[in-house]
């Protein structure tokens, strides 16, 4: 019949609308039941039902409090299938475990802890190891305060080799907008304690001059 049009009787296709709702293999076993009509396939009906527009009511998704129709069932056991499944207590062979350490995008190292992920809540979070070690031994970083490195290195997380700085002195020790100031991590390792010391006094001034324009 390829290639040919399928033609139907109007009472043919009166039961085919009135009974469109039924699932493609239904469909067409009640209709070749009733009609005789051995030269129409199941492919031919779904096709027809698709050009008339006929609606069935399924979406194909699952609507909202509806069950699956193997829940509560086991699978049954094959052995092909059984080999590459997951037994209990099974971890993938990359997962990371505690104490896991990565570098962010930004050449920081950061540190798999026992500490429940607020936004995933998996059981471990990674976080910034060199606030983590300095946190564990200065207790929490204050507000508007950050950690800067004090010898350039972003991998060097030895809480000796952090100082907690305001956050608003950053920008000064990346150069200032101007560019002409010399950049700290960039610098020679003799100069840094120079670049930090005028930044802070330049930074102290603004807050002075700054709270003296509030008065």
């Amino acid at each position: 019949m390829k290639g040919h049009a399928i033609k139907y009787t109007a009472q043919e296709l009166a039961w085919l609308e009135a009974n469109r709702g039924m699932v493609i293999s239904e469909y067409h076993r009640a209709f070749q039941e009733r009609f005789k009509r051995h030269d129409v396939s199941a492919n031919n009906l779904h096709a027809l039902r698709k050009r008339r527009g006929w609606k069935t009511g399924r979406t194909g998704q699952f609507q909202t409090g509806q069950k699956p129709h193997n829940k509560g069932k086991k699978m049954p056991f094959n052995p092909n299938s059984a080999r590459t499944q997951f037994k209990k207590g099974n971890q993938p062979h990359n997962t990371n475990y505690l104490g896991h350490e990565r570098v962010s995008k930004d050449g920081y190292v950061e540190i798999s802890i026992d500490e429940r992920n607020p936004h995933t809540g998996y059981e471990r979070r990674y976080v910034l190891k060199h606030r983590y070690l300095w946190e564990k031994a200065h207790g929490p970083v204050p507000e508007g305060m950050c950690l800067k490195c004090r010898d350039g290195n972003k991998t060097n997380t030895d809480p000796e080799n952090w100082i907690l700085i305001p956050r608003a002195l950053l920008p000064r020790l990346n150069g200032g907008n101007s560019g002409k100031l010399p950049k700290y991590d960039r610098a020679e390792p003799e100069l840094r304690p120079t670049i930090l010391a005028a930044a802070q006094l330049n930074h102290a001034v603004k807050q002075v001059k700054s709270g003296e324009n509030h008065d």
